[in-house]
């Protein structure tokens, strides 16, 4: 049995006003090749694969047309709901994908073994795709009759799903009850699962290996400026030896690829995009898992294509023009660099839009977001603190409090000009 672990797609993510619409349609192409090229029995995503409760409507296009597109292919697909995810959104069409080979898990799903979810190993041939139109979609795909593997298929937990508050518990006894309570929930379904295990291997005379899921944050996981916190003064982090002995834990929530505790079983397969900045220069992957009636063989990495090149530079006005230019040669015409500056040493400057814009002109980059070296902003204000508001123009208290930001170029010139207009208004009113 090989699985395809994946997570944390963000369909519909609006990176600082751009829309990376292009970028996970050639995800979903390429992850489509993958599944082709490797005999993917099954595919699991384990969560956020909105970005919001409301994603654009071609978040939701994208989405359909990998359910139908794996339907075609033959290989069924597991779908978790994740904090991002809206519950209520994912249900609207759960039936009806049903119908196309996906089971979507929004939420908790009940009580042992209604949290048990069977994925069939793959038809030795996928059905051809027709050329036919109007092709039948609800044809149930083929497979071979048995479970390649069972699922604890186990959604981001909120803690009403699993809780009932108490009045007067401290942050620590919320924390402990909540662990306690994923814990047990993770346990029950496991035992529900060993229990459809050894039924089958009754019948038989087979073992099935065991898979279990989860949306959360595991001690020691190794997170980003993306990664949001999802149990805010409940729960920090879930600890490795409360999950059950499955042969293989498939995560999502944290976008880094990584073992958890340095064991091959429990597994992020991080985003397969970079959400942020500080994710630029991580490889994205995701994971062919193997599982025969031994348990885990093999966990294999498939790196994922830069699809829009990201890069975070840092550096001296002196220093940026060498880096840029560096990272223009990612760059094309049509598809420049998107750019995070942070520049030191000339911090302060009040004007450092202007400069950066003329720097990088003509460069296939586009400039997203300038920061400025904190320490070196605060030694110079620090400096200038003996001033008086008497010594300073109006422009030069609003240049000052406007350099503390991080705002882009464009919105710090406009910031600017629309100040400078106000003024004028208001010196000719008093003239």
């Amino acid at each position: 049995m090989r699985i395809l672990h994946t997570s944390d797609w963000h369909l519909g993510q609006h990176f600082m006003g751009k829309s990376r619409q292009a970028e996970h349609q050639a995800l979903i192409d390429w992850l489509l090749q993958q599944v082709q090229a490797h005999a993917v029995d099954a595919v699991l995503v384990a969560g956020d694969l909105f970005d919001t409760g409301t994603p654009p409507s071609y978040a939701r296009e994208l989405y359909s047309q990998c359910v139908v597109r794996l339907h075609e292919a033959g290989v069924p697909l597991l779908l978790l709901g994740g904090n991002h995810d809206s519950v209520a959104m994912l249900r609207e069409n759960q039936s009806l994908l049903a119908c196309l080979g996906a089971t979507v898990v929004p939420s908790v799903l009940g009580e042992g073994a209604e949290a048990l979810v069977e994925l069939p190993q793959r038809a030795s041939a996928a059905p051809a795709v027709s050329d036919d139109p109007t092709p039948d979609l609800f044809a149930v795909p083929q497979g071979t009759g048995a479970p390649g593997c069972l699922v604890c298929a186990i959604p981001y937990l909120r803690a009403r799903d699993l809780l009932q508050s108490q009045a007067g518990q401290s942050a620590e006894d919320k924390q402990a009850d909540l662990q306690q309570a994923i814990q047990a929930y993770y346990e029950r379904v496991y035992q529900a699962a060993l229990q459809r295990q050894a039924d089958w291997l009754a019948r038989t005379g087979q073992r099935v290996p065991i898979i279990a899921t989860g949306h959360l944050t595991t001690v020691g996981a190794s997170a980003s400026e993306s990664v949001r916190e999802i149990y805010v003064g409940a729960l920090e982090a879930f600890p490795t030896r409360a999950f059950p002995p499955a042969d293989y834990i498939a995560l999502g929530h944290i976008h880094r690829p990584q073992k958890v505790g340095g064991l091959d079983h429990i597994r992020y397969s991080g985003s397969p995009l970079a959400l942020s900045f500080d994710e630029a220069r991580q490889r994205k992957e995701v994971l062919l898992v193997d599982l025969d009636a031994r348990g885990l063989r093999a966990v294999t990495a498939l790196p994922v294509p830069v699809f829009q090149p990201l890069m975070a530079l840092r550096g001296s006005l002196s220093e940026l023009p060498a880096a840029l230019a560096e990272a223009a040669q990612a760059g094309r015409p049509d598809s420049p660099v998107w750019l995070e500056v942070t520049v030191t040493e000339d911090d302060y400057l009040s004007d450092l839009p202007q400069r950066l814009q003329a720097l990088t002109e003509g460069l296939p980059v586009e400039l997203l977001r300038l920061r400025r070296e904190r320490g070196t902003a605060s030694a110079r204000l620090s400096a200038q603190a003996r001033e008086t508001l008497d010594e300073l123009s109006p422009q030069e208290v609003f240049a000052r409090r406007l350099q503390q930001e991080t705002q882009s170029p464009e919105w710090q010139q406009a910031l600017s000009q629309r100040y400078q207009q106000v003024l004028s208004q208001l010196q000719e009113g008093a003239a």
